[in-house]
């Protein structure tokens, strides 16, 4: 019978790709989650940064499924991390078409990331998220988190709010977990967007005000105002489809639960 330890490694395949020396990195989470949230931001930085793939992480614990790409062939669901390097300072995406299946695979997967960020001498994590709604936000505000008070008070700067207590739920899945499982020594923070909860929303709206706050934080000069257009376009095929909708069925929406971060 294998022992745990033998078990995991079988579980997690990661691959580096590419050497890469950091010190004093920032490893910055986006995974899906509620509007996909953290993973509409991670993806947009990557893309904009022309950050480069440093590992591909696979595993037979993610979901059973495959995705149809760009050349109608099929891919095997990954997760991936990039590497940026802006004015001395070093930054780490951890992007993916996917979060763990199940919590056992969670854990897993948040300790080896972990071991990773104290391999490459990452003195801070920020994992990002959504916060679900029942009405699609005007302008979403941003809460903040983090495994120490020091943490968040690095992070939860002017309208960023951090009175959590009782207003959300349990922050769910990689964004909740490499928080908690985190080191004292390294600051890790979660920054969550309001967006709508309803589970076909893209929360580009969401995404984007995190988006502002880390652009403006890092220095990243990318230009958001690219995803207005994307805003624009989503939300009235959104309120085309709601129409529809409550003209077949005569019905006003019936209230689901949107107590899930993450």
């Amino acid at each position: 019978m294998q022992n745990t330890g033998e078990w995991q490694k079988m579980n997690w395949n990661i691959k580096q790709l590419k050497k890469a020396q950091l010190a004093n990195s920032i490893l910055i989470e986006g995974l899906p989650g509620i509007g996909n949230v953290g993973k509409v931001a991670v993806d947009f930085l990557i893309d904009e940064l022309k950050a480069k793939k440093i590992y591909e992480i696979s595993s037979y614990t993610l979901p059973h499924s495959v995705f149809i790409n760009e050349a109608n062939l099929v891919e095997m669901p990954r997760i991936e991390i990039y590497h940026k390097k802006l004015r001395n300072k070093d930054f780490l995406f951890l992007a993916g078409d996917v979060q763990p299946s199940d919590e056992l695979s969670c854990y897993q997967f948040c300790d080896e990331i972990i071991k990773l960020c104290q391999k490459h001498k990452c003195r801070d994590i920020i994992t990002l998220g959504g916060i679900g709604l029942i009405d699609i936000p005007k302008k979403p505000r941003i809460f903040c988190t983090g495994n120490t008070e020091q943490a968040v008070k690095k992070y939860a700067v002017k309208n960023i709010h951090t009175n959590l207590y009782g207003v959300v739920g349990p922050i769910v899945g990689v964004s909740g977990l490499l928080l908690g499982m985190a080191h004292h020594d390294t600051k890790a923070v979660s920054l969550l967007a309001e967006t709508y909860g309803h589970p076909m929303y893209l929360g580009v709206k969401g995404a984007k005000e995190i988006l502002k706050y880390l652009n403006k934080r890092f220095s990243f000069n990318v230009k958001i105002t690219k995803l207005d257009k994307e805003i624009k376009d989503m939300e009235e095929e959104l309120l085309k489809k709601t129409e529809e909708l409550a003209n077949i069925t005569k019905q006003p929406t019936a209230p689901f639960d949107v107590n899930y971060i993450g």
